[in-house]
């Protein structure tokens, strides 16, 4: 089985971003503990990871999953945590590193999907170590310890009015300071809410609320957390805004519009912001534009000052890119990969994956110079990364439909399909 190191990396270039981006929380960097992972930048922990695999070869272990869910699981020591329909319940099921069950919890009935691929179980669960935070499209937010027990349970639907997005919520909920902070970016009232990890009291909620036109107010996209000045900030994305707030008080800190001139409609976002302590990059208009912003000193409205850089005609719709080191890597819904200068904006180079019969809907990971891209009909490309270009190492073949992101993690690959759950690895 090849697979690629860390070492051959060029520091200077692919620089320890999970080092510099660390959650304000103190994740530790050998877990996986949400969506995005170790600071929330798509980064892996260094390490050897493998690169060739199917969905017989170099398999450790595959479970069968009780439902359809894109989420990406949650790693926290031995356990992996993964959301899933539940006998049409929302559901949270604990895994260990063998593959052997260890509890599973039903929360209450579950919302249905719309889309093919979608399901209630879209969110992306969320652990600190101590406490599992789950969120489902039905409003369901529960926390869970790592042994299963039932911490609390709030339906933030039936605190604050229901969910107006057209299609399945796609927002993951952050940790941050002892919160767990929901996004909602939707039509009519749209709000960020903090809760208190040890009782789900409501610490803070604060209205986040932009006149858009239809569609255009509606968010997938799951904020993140980093300190920017010396200061924890939450950074938002969606309703045609990047917004800061202070993530202990949910204190607004500043706001950057100017996405939408022309206020068009149905320019709904999925992608999530890519986020550094310098910069963040959107993807907005569908997938038709890709923009740089400054973080540094960012103060009320920065919407003429902060934008470092725009490019028409290039972005993602699903896929949120990723900041390694100075560079933006971006892989777009048809199989592109860009590699930009986060300052500038200046193409690196530009590769295309080759062709399948699937878009690109799970959002593009790092592991050392390796970089993991999982298309829709299955097939996971690996490619190794250098100041040239992407050099594709392999295409592995999952044999089932694969929307979450992959996570590699201490030397192996775990994979969520739309069945099954894999860890790949000698």
């Amino acid at each position: 089985m090849k697979r690629l190191s860390t070492i051959s990396v060029a520091a200077s270039w692919l620089g320890p971003l999970w080092l510099v981006s660390l959650h304000c929380s103190a994740a530790a960097a050998e877990n996986w503990p949400h969506w995005r992972g170790p600071g929330g930048s798509g980064v892996a922990a260094p390490g050897d990871y493998p690169t060739e695999f199917s969905a017989e070869e170099h398999v450790r272990w595959k479970v069968e999953l009780p439902g359809r869910g894109s989420s990406t699981p949650a790693v926290w020591g031995e356990k992996i945590f993964v959301t899933s329909p539940i006998d049409e319940e929302d559901g949270v099921v604990c895994y260990n590193f063998d593959g052997g069950e260890i509890w599973r919890e039903r929360l209450g009935p579950q919302s249905a999907g719309k889309h093919r691929n979608g399901s209630g179980s879209n969110p992306s669960p969320a652990t600190d170590g101590t406490h599992v935070v789950v969120y489902y499209k039905s409003g369901t937010v529960a926390c869970l310890g790592l042994a299963g027990e039932m911490m609390w349970q709030v339906n933030i639907q039936e605190l604050y009015g229901q969910d107006t997005l057209w299609w399945d919520l796609g927002t993951s909920p952050v940790l941050t300071g002892g919160l767990a902070v929901i996004a909602v970016m939707q039509a009519g009232d749209s709000y960020l809410v903090a809760l208190d990890l040890d009782r789900g009291k409501v610490a803070w909620k604060q209205p986040r609320q932009f006149a858009c036109e239809e569609e255009s107010d509606q968010s997938y996209a799951t904020p993140h957390v980093v300190k920017i000045d010396g200061r924890c900030v939450l950074v938002t994305w969606g309703a045609d805004h990047l917004t800061g707030h202070d993530a202990v008080t949910g204190e607004p800190l500043w706001q950057c519009g100017g996405f939408n001139p022309e206020n068009q409609a149905l320019w709904r976002v999925i992608a999530s912001p890519a986020v550094d302590d310098q910069v963040a990059v959107v993807s907005y208009g569908r997938g038709k534009f890709l923009a740089g912003i400054d973080l540094r000193q960012a103060a009320g409205d920065i919407t003429a000052s902060h934008r470092l850089w725009v490019k028409p005609g290039l972005g993602s719709d699903v896929p949120t890119p990723l900041i390694q080191g100075q560079n933006v890597l971006l892989l777009t819904d048809s199989g592109e990969v860009h590699c930009l200068d986060k300052i500038t904006g200046d193409e690196v180079w530009t590769e295309t994956l080759p062709r399948g019969r699937g878009s690109y809907y799970a959002s593009p990971v790092m592991a050392g110079d390796a970089l993991y891209c999982a298309r829709e009909d299955g097939v996971i490309m690996v490619g190794k990364v250098t100041e040239r270009g992407l050099q594709i190492v392999a295409e592995n073949d999952m044999s089932e439909a694969t929307i979450a992101t992959p996570i590699p993690i201490r030397g192996k690959l775990l994979v969520r399909g739309e069945q099954h759950l894999f860890l790949i690895g000698q």
